[in-house]
């Protein structure tokens, strides 16, 4: 690690327990000397955010970009420029295939649109790079299963962006509440969001500006008369790129819960709902929607709306885990532990713009998610150091990415379904272990994971 950087991380004292619990005092994150070679394929929003928390915390040169939009591609690099310390612009690409091919990189972070996350992964690990992949992993289960054996066949790790896990105020929650024994006995929760996120509305069609290429974003995903620039957060509204609320917001806080209670893979996943208020929108997500996740003695449900109030306006999306001697209440902002008898415990987010004072001017960031991506980044490389699995494996991914896939299938499907993680398949159902692949559009080709 850079020791300037490592000097400004270790300012405060947050810093300094969450460094301690992960085992990261004193690590040496490069496993060569200088500064690892990293590119970013989507440098639009999430992707330069989850780029510029590596750079604050490690010794990196950013060699390339890829994106799609020639606008924000010039731009990604100009402020990558400032960002990193040899102020060099990174070589910027459109086809994330001619950055692979141009350079050998440690480390590719990944913030493309969910339909690309498949194909973009799978090929940067065999180039040879470590993967920082967003959730959800994939749109398809088959896709995930490609992924998770090209990690294990080439030798890389992949980090997924489910960054609850490197979260420290839910860090201590599990540790406080859970590891103790405080709730008691386990056996329900709840996760929830009730945004409103759903992008709503019917623009015109419209000619693909010049700067754009609108054939190289769609990808493998079907061709979508273009009524707009996608990336503007407009894709997550159509199944055709992603999973909807589920894979989008579920997937968070599904993953946080087994990891606190340390849960595989459920047994049986049914859900209910629809379109069932605002039908005049071209958006095809749901935005009403019920889920029931059966892990055996435990059971996890989720619900989303996309209208009305949240029914807990201070846990609009988060998880609830109840026990027999106590509730915890977690969000990405606080958590609160209510037990049956004795004081209650509450924590709120722990940010860090004294430390890392570029987070408070930086264009679009979430700033209590700051924090987290940083730690989240440094487990990464610690696990590369000392070849270890990252505390969000690319296995852990595609549990909680497949839990989230079959629940939008056993919606569509109107009938729940008993998955077996040992054949891949959905128990007695051919037509909906049959839609575990999606159609890929030509020229594009599915990955299969026994061909990776």
């Amino acid at each position: 690690m850079n020791e300037l950087n490592r000097r400004e991380f270790l300012k405060g004292s947050s810093a300094l327990l969450t460094l301690a619990s992960f085992g990261l005092l004193g690590m040496d994150f490069n496993t060569k000397s200088g500064p690892l070679k990293v590119a970013l394929i989507g440098a639009g929003w999430y992707g330069k955010s989850d780029l510029f928390r590596l750079i604050q915390v490690a010794d990196v040169e950013v060699v390339a970009l890829c994106d799609v939009d020639k606008k924000m591609l010039t731009a990604a690099g100009e402020l990558v420029a400032q960002r990193q310390k040899s102020k060099k612009v990174p070589e910027l690409f459109e086809d994330y295939r001619e950055l692979l091919q141009s350079h050998a990189c440690d480390l590719v972070v990944i913030g493309s649109p969910d339909h690309w996350h498949a194909l973009q992964a799978i090929e940067a690990m065999k180039s040879g790079a470590h993967v920082y992949l967003q959730k959800p992993i994939s749109v398809d289960v088959i896709e995930g299963e490609a992924i998770l054996a090209a990690a294990r066949k080439y030798k890389r790790k992949c980090q997924i962006g489910t960054q609850r896990k490197s979260t420290p105020h839910l860090i201590e929650a599990k540790k406080r509440v859970i590891d103790s024994g405080l709730l008691g006995k386990i056996s329900h929760a709840e996760v929830c969001c009730y945004y409103h996120m759903r992008a709503n509305g019917n623009p015109q069609e419209e000619a693909v500006p010049d700067f754009f290429n609108y054939e190289m974003w769609t990808g493998p995903a079907p061709l979508r008369p273009y009524d707009g620039l996608p990336h503007t957060r407009w894709w997550r509204t159509f199944m055709e790129y992603g999973n909807g609320i589920v894979g989008d917001m579920c997937i968070h806080m599904l993953d946080t819960v087994r990891w606190m209670l340390e849960l595989g893979w459920p047994t049986q996943v049914a859900s209910q709902g629809g379109i069932l208020v605002d039908r005049n929108s071209r958006a095809n997500i749901s935005d009403t929607q019920s889920a029931l996740f059966d892990f055996g003695d435990l059971k996890v449900t989720w619900n989303h709306r996309t209208w009305g109030d949240a029914p807990d306006p201070k846990y609009p999306w988060g998880a609830t885990i109840y026990g027999d001697q106590g509730t915890l209440r977690l969000s990405v902002q606080s958590y609160d532990f209510q037990p049956r008898q004795g004081q209650a415990v509450h924590k709120d987010v722990t940010m860090e713009l004294e430390e890392y004072p570029e987070d408070k001017t930086e264009k679009d960031l979430e700033k209590h998610v700051a924090p987290a991506i940083r730690y989240h980044m440094l487990d990464f490389l610690k696990a590369i150091a000392d070849r270890s699995k990252p505390v969000a494996d690319i296995e852990q991914g595609h549990i909680s990415t497949t839990s989230c896939i079959l629940a939008n299938l056993s919606m569509e499907l109107g009938r729940s379904l008993t998955w077996d993680p040992k054949t891949h398949q959905v128990v007695g159902d051919e037509e909906a272990t049959r839609r575990l692949r999606r159609e890929y559009r030509g020229p594009w080709e599915h990955p299969e994971p026994d061909a990776v």
